[in-house]
């Protein structure tokens, strides 16, 4: 059914909700585990075209990164990552198509209608621009 699985993470509390229900679905399928993260600050944005270097922003999340993918691994699923920079839905979008995954799994915050508008809605354009199903949960409170 699924074979290789794209997972938005944000390096929020918010990633344990994706992060619990997918590591199941991946168990269930045998499926192999793509964790992205998009940094989307000034620096960034603006990487590649003014060849900056990593923002102390952007080396926390690939900490970030590496450790969920330690514990992944420790729990033997198949993970690789990748820090993407720039908007975080047409990067996401970008990703998605390049390394050929057949799920998008993100987990959304439940904002309405005002939030949506003024905070974005990476979510939404992702659902409607890529080819392949994608998997949207509610991020649950850390309890």
């Amino acid at each position: 059914m699924y074979r290789r699985i794209l997972v938005a993470v944000e390096n929020s509390p918010a990633d344990a909700t994706i992060l619990a229900h997918v590591s199941e679905l991946a168990r269930l399928t045998g499926a192999e585990l793509l964790l992205v993260h998009v940094a989307d600050g000034w620096a960034a944005r603006n990487f590649d075209q003014l060849k900056l270097r990593e923002s102390e922003e952007m080396k926390i999340d690939r900490e970030y990164l590496e450790k969920v993918k330690a514990d992944l691994q420790a729990r033997g699923f198949a993970v690789e990552t990748r820090l993407a920079m720039g908007d975080p839905a047409t990067e996401l979008i970008k990703v998605s198509e390049e390394q050929g995954v057949d799920l998008i799994a993100m987990s959304t915050h439940g904002h309405r209608l005002i939030g949506d508008i003024l905070l974005g809605a990476t979510a939404d354009r992702v659902r409607h621009l890529v080819k392949v199903p994608v998997l949207l949960l509610r991020a649950q409170p850390v309890v």
